[in-house]
């Protein structure tokens, strides 16, 4: 049987179990989260991208404009909402500079917070996201060399989408080499049950296991199904 720890035997009062937690916290290595876009040509854009369209969302859209990160929680639904909620919930950082990211077709990489118009969202959704596109891999590897070079050599990158393809993984890897990550329990999942997956994980505090890219298993066997999602983490947004 295992000694008891000190931190752990009474008497030794809160201190220094804050300062042991203290300690854990200062190792690990800062992240940001870079996060696949939604399909932007997908049933669900053509509705909030419909200028007759009067649902609040898609109003507030033509009007003003909206963060990045809503329209595409919007069109969607389950994997994007999954991804950002696991971003936000995992990658707040104490100096106000943004810890997620999300990769679009045009526009580089983009704060999840940022007011997107109408115009804007087309501009930068309007081109194909593959690895010989220039038009995307160019504005990319630009925004992805800027955020090597303000994030220093602790931190890692965990990329919160597909690895099974070149499009994502081949630019950022040249970039990031072997600080690029994703989560290992993404091999052999769908969107669906990737997007289930990082909600539930939101909620509960606990994240996933973070792996190189460059060295990982990309493939693999698909998981057991999960469980049905809590009532509480089924709500999308507004349609």
């Amino acid at each position: 049987m295992l000694a008891k720890s000190k931190i752990d035997r009474p008497g030794n009062g809160s201190a220094r179990l804050k300062k042991a937690r203290k300690v854990l916290s200062e190792s690990a290595p800062e992240r940001v989260f870079l996060l696949s876009p939604a399909n932007a040509s997908g049933v669900r854009a053509k509705m909030i991208l419909n200028d007759r369209a009067n649902f609040a969302l898609a109003v507030r859209l033509r009007r003003e404009g909206l963060p990045l990160g809503e329209i595409f929680s919007f069109i969607s639904g389950l994997y994007f909402r999954g991804k950002l909620a696991y971003a936000q919930a995992f990658g707040a950082g104490t100096d106000g500079e943004p810890r997620a990211f999300v990769i679009t077709a045009g526009g580089g990489l983009i704060p999840p917070a940022t007011p997107i118009t109408i115009e804007r969202l087309q501009s930068i959704s309007g081109v194909p996201i593959a690895a010989n596109e220039a038009r995307y891999r160019v504005p990319l590897e630009r925004d992805a060399r800027k955020l090597l070079r303000r994030i220093g050599m602790a931190c890692e990158v965990v990329l919160l989408g597909s690895v099974a393809t070149p499009k994502y993984v081949e630019p950022l890897l040249e970039i990031f080499g072997e600080r690029l990550m994703f989560p290992a329990e993404f091999a052999g999942r769908g969107d669906m049950s990737r997007g289930g997956l990082m909600l539930r994980c939101a909620s509960s505090g606990q994240q996933l296991t973070y792996v190189p890219v460059a060295t990982a298993m990309r493939h693999g066997p698909r998981p057991p199904r999960l469980p049905k999602l809590p009532r509480k983490l089924q709500a999308s947004p507004e349609s």
